[in-house]
């Protein structure tokens, strides 16, 4: 029997713009759950791709978050990134783990599915033997609360996806966004 080979992964997001600023640890997967820009500008999409190809890490996953809404509303921008697997809604196999990403989160409308019924469908399409799913905003109960809050942020449909999908080693998720008023 093969000895299952260890996969070190690397899970960023927000870094809106700010890429190249931090220093990331060497892996064999980096994910990237979102929002890698602030407002969608062409030179800044090709950079983040360019740093991209600079990195070690031999395989790259990205999804859009909520700020690279560009990428929904003109699927042209997601031919600009080429050093990466950028999942939209879809599934990618690296490193023997299957993956699925989306960008759909339950409180912003930049991805569609602003629906319940909607984003149910959307995620009962996941696969039953995904191990790795990336998501721009956390499942509900998980992860889901600012610091000091005791409100829920989190999307109650992803929840029961999570739950359903038996294989699932890893939900790479982006932060809960902290709410001003003004």
């Amino acid at each position: 029997m093969a000895t299952a080979r260890r996969v070190r992964i690397v899970c960023i997001s927000d870094t809106h713009e700010l890429h190249r600023d931090f220093a990331l640890p060497d892996g064999d997967l980096l994910i990237h759950a979102g929002d890698f820009t602030f407002w969608n500008h062409a030179a800044k999409i090709q950079d983040f791709n360019n740093w991209l190809g600079e990195l070690p890490h031999r395989h790259k996953v990205v999804i859009p978050g909520n700020h690279d809404r560009a990428f929904n509303q003109d699927p042209r921008f997601r031919e600009m990134i080429t050093n990466a697997a950028l999942l939209i809604n879809e599934g990618v196999k690296l490193c023997g783990l299957n993956i699925w990403g989306s960008p759909v989160t339950c409180d912003d409308d930049a991805f569609g599915y602003t629906k319940r019924d909607e984003r149910a469908r959307l995620y009962a399409s996941i696969p039953a033997d995904t191990h790795i799913l990336i998501t721009h905003g956390p499942p509900y109960g998980i992860l889901d609360r600012e610091p000091g809050s005791r409100k829920r942020e989190g999307c109650t449909e992803l929840r029961l996806a999570v739950m359903r999908l038996k294989c699932l080693r890893e939900n790479a998720v982006g932060p809960v966004r902290q709410r001003f008023s003004g």
